[in-house]
């Protein structure tokens, strides 16, 4: 029981990660520390773009007008989009249905029929040549039982 408790004392409770490459490590936080930036700035130009609209009401008609035009102009490239889309889709089926399908049927017809001929080799071939086999092996036994054949000679 004493021998025990010196091997736990002696191991350690928890493993310590393998240390990753100070480059890879360094290169994590400035990609990190970049993102947080980016994010600050966003923010402070959020910031700033809110309080300029707030205190000069003209400027945000403008802006709010602009704004429309560029969400107009963005639903027309998403109704544009969609409509690639749905045609791609369509493309798609069609392949799907007119060259995979056919396809497809044909490697399960082939199947289909590797499968019979298995079937039949093994039926009509194979069956055979194992049961010609065993009647000659039971033949060479009985013969050697009587003592007809060959004859081992020691040298």
């Amino acid at each position: 029981m004493g021998m025990e408790n010196q091997n736990v004392a002696e191991t350690p409770l928890t493993e310590t990660p393998p240390a990753e490459l100070p480059e890879t490590q360094r290169r994590q936080r400035l990609i990190i520390a970049g993102l947080v930036v980016v994010l600050i700035i966003i923010l402070v130009g959020l910031g700033f773009a809110i309080y300029a609209l707030a205190t000069h009401p003209a400027t945000a008609v403008v802006v709010r007008d602009i704004f429309i035009i560029f969400m107009a102009l963005e639903s027309l490239v998403l109704g544009l989009v969609l409509t690639i889309l749905v045609v791609q889709i369509a493309r798609l089926t069609n392949l799907l249905q007119n060259e995979i399908k056919p396809i497809l049927e044909s490697t399960n017809e082939t199947v289909d029929t590797l499968r019979g001929t298995t079937v039949f080799l093994s039926e009509n071939l194979v069956q055979p040549v194992i049961k010609l086999n065993e009647y000659l092996a039971a033949l060479h036994k009985m013969a050697a039982l009587i003592g007809i054949g060959r004859k081992k000679t020691n040298k």
